[in-house]
Order: structure tokens, then sequence, then C-alpha cells
């Protein structure tokens, strides 16, 4: 009853419930603990949750750390070549992409990075907005899903590390997601935010949830702080489970969720991006200057 007053007067968002149901938590802990340093910890994150409830703040990963036992590596670029491994991967989506173009072009390998780069050029499309895109050749269900980089600054252009199935937003496909969902295991779109700067999202999309034929329903998963995600390498994680999926930032869980009729039981491609914007934001960019790049340390894949 309390959630529902929330959710259909005070209109709060899922990540919105879920910080309130937190804050509750952590209330427990200040007024149960009789430990100083633990009663200032839970101050401060019931202080910052406040601020996810009452104006949709990011928030800090307090949740548990990694543990990848009975895991293994299945999968890992180092990028430590000259060029993209076009053994492994594929590039994808080449040509027109909202205002713009996705391209080869854009994507590069030097000192062990794998550097996606979002720029006005005269390529091979033609004059515009270019940017690159890639997706693993092998597809995967299930597993931990991990990237270490370091995200494009600038506005329009995001970076992001994804999951996709091949039709995840038609219901007759999608079955609520158990046949294929979109996974983002995060986006950066928090540059022109100055209040929620530095910080990432995770959103699930799927259609047919609940027998909904029309469209695709998706759950923002929230908004969580990395650590200067503009100059400095953090690591973005997903662990698809049997049962839910689970959501890391630096090796500490963010968010979990069965969103939809459960998780996918199809295989998936595993998808790269430099994202471009559409053409009423890009036209707000200069040409001549707008430079930005996607930097990628590495991607791994593990399996149990």
């Amino acid at each position: 009853m309390f959630d529902k007053i929330l959710t259909e007067v005070f209109k709060l968002a899922p990540r919105q419930l879920w910080g309130v149901h937190e804050q509750k938590y952590y209330l427990k802990q200040i007024f149960t603990s009789f430990n100083v340093k633990k009663i200032v910890a839970a101050l401060l994150a019931f202080i910052e949750l406040f601020g996810l409830t009452l104006l949709d703040r990011p928030t800090t990963p307090r949740g548990q750390e990694l543990d990848l036992s009975g895991y293994e590596l299945v999968f890992e670029d180092q990028f430590d070549g000259d060029s993209l491994n076009t053994d492994v991967w594929d590039y994808r989506g080449t040509g027109a992409r909202r205002g713009g173009f996705n391209s080869p072009n854009q994507v590069r390998v030097e000192n062990g990075n794998m550097i996606m780069t979002g720029e006005y050029k005269n390529g091979e499309f033609g004059e515009g907005w270019y940017t690159g895109m890639i997706k693993l050749k092998e597809r995967y269900c299930k597993g931990y899903f991990e990237i270490r980089c370091i995200v494009n600054d600038g506005p329009g252009f995001w970076s992001a590390f994804w999951i996709q199935a091949d039709h995840p937003y038609e219901a007759q496909y999608s079955k609520g997601g158990v046949g294929g969902a979109e996974i983002d295991i995060f986006e950066s779109l928090s540059w022109n935010d100055k209040i929620n700067n530095n910080s990432v999202s995770h959103n699930i999309h799927c259609a047919g949830v609940d027998g909904e034929q029309e469209g695709f329903q998706s759950l923002n998963l929230g908004c969580f702080y990395g650590k200067n995600i503009y100059t400095e390498y953090n690591t973005y994680g997903l662990e698809w489970t049997d049962n839910e999926y689970i959501f890391y930032i630096n090796g500490v869980e963010t968010r979990r969720s069965s969103f939809g009729n459960g998780v996918s039981e199809v295989l998936e491609d595993v998808i790269v991006s430099l994202e471009i914007p559409g053409e009423d934001i890009l036209a707000e960019l200069d040409k001549d200057t707008h430079h930005t790049e996607y930097k990628v340390d590495y991607v791994r894949i593990y399996q149990k």
C-alpha cells in the first residue's frame, strides 16, 4: 500500500522507490549501530538516497563486492595490437545512425587501448558527424561481462557497453525479456548535467511484459557515480544469472533486477559503442573543434 501511494500519488519512478527502501535500511543502521564510523557512513548514504528520492540524483555504489567464485574467463581482449582483432570483433551498424554515421574508420587500437572517436569530417558516407561501434562475433547467454574504460567527455556523444538480442523490442520474440532483451551495462549520459555529472546509468529494455503487445517496456535502474569517469579508468560490469541482472561499478554492486517476465534465455550480442545523438543536438556542436574519444582498456567475459 505504501509503495502504491509513492508511485501513484507522488509519481516516484521505480529507481526512486528503490531509494526509499534503501533509506529505511540506512535509517535503521543509524539508530541501531554503536560504531561511530558506521553511523556516519549510514547517515551520508541516507542523505544521498534522499537526494535520489526527492530530486532523482545519482547515488554511490554501496552493494556487495563482486565475487567471481565459480566463474572462469572465457573471453578477453586487452587491445594490445595495432588494429582491431577482426577475428573476434565485427564493426556494427556501419552507415547512417541517428544524426550521423557509424564507420570502422572511427575505431583504432593503440597503446593498449581501443579508441572510438566522434567528430565531424568528410568521410566515406559524405560530410557529417562520425562515430564507431563494434560487437563480438561470438554471442553469449549469461555470465559476467566487464569493461574497463575512460568514457568520452564533452556534450552530444556518449559511451556505452551493452548486450542486445535480435528482437528485444517486439513482443512476439522478446516475450517480456525471456526471449531476448537489451541490457545497458552502462551509458554515460551525464556530461551535460552538471548536477549529475560523473555518473552512468543502467537500463533494461524488452517487449511483451505482462502480456503487453504494443511498443516495448523499459526500466531505468538509476544513475550511479564512478570515479572521475572522463579522465580515469573505471570498470562497469553485469552479472547475468538464471534469475536476475546484477550491475557493478568498480567491483561494487549498484542495482539488481529481474525486470520483465524473467531474464533473457537466448544468445545476445556484446556491444561497445560511442553513441551519436540526433540532428538537433549535433546542430549545437562546433563542427570545426568538437572531437571526443572513448578509450577502452579491456573487455572480459566470465562464465560458470
